[in-house]
């Protein structure tokens, strides 16, 4: 029952976070350098947010990937940082939920992978979404190559944690 408690509480905690993160744009209006500058710089956030959640005595495949992940997001950050200071744009910075996975009495155990995974699968389809509606209507040339570029890796990590979270 507990883990369940647990489960339970890492999807509220992400739902809050997506709704802070690629769903800043509200009404159909399409997203603009800043929107979408300001969306990857958070989902760089819950990336790096993974990683220090993780447990140092944890499943190491799941510090592993946190690992990986927020590397990841900081080589993105510096590509991103690049095309801000050439749009010469500043992202709007909200505050966002924290960043916390369930944790269960057996951090190790496939109840703490799923949540790991589970965490994930909101902010990926934000991101994703986001990055499609720019792309409709892109402002910025230098940041439509980046969102190509970066989409299909997106989809791509998307994917493997919904698999992963399916066969756990």
């Amino acid at each position: 029952m507990r883990i369940f408690v647990a489960i339970v509480l890492a999807f509220i905690g992400t739902a809050a976070l997506a709704d802070s993160t690629g769903e800043q744009v509200r009404g159909d209006r399409a997203p603009d350098a800043t929107d979408v500058i300001s969306g990857l710089y958070a989902f760089s956030r819950f990336q790096q947010g993974l990683l220090e959640s993780t447990d140092l005595n944890g499943n190491a495949e799941v510090k592993n990937l946190a690992a990986l992940r927020a590397e990841e997001a900081a080589k993105r950050d510096k590509a991103l940082k690049e095309i801000q200071d050439a749009i010469g744009t500043e992202p709007c910075v909200t505050k966002s939920a924290g960043i916390s996975l369930a944790k269960p009495d057996d951090t190790d155990g496939p109840a703490y992978v799923r949540s790991f995974y589970a965490a994930q699968i909101p902010e990926y389809e934000s991101t994703i979404a986001l990055l499609e509606r720019y792309l409709r209507t892109p402002d910025n040339p230098a940041l439509a190559a980046f969102a190509h570029e970066h989409l299909p890796v997106l989809r791509a990590q998307l994917k493997d944690a919904e698999r992963t979270m399916a066969d756990r």
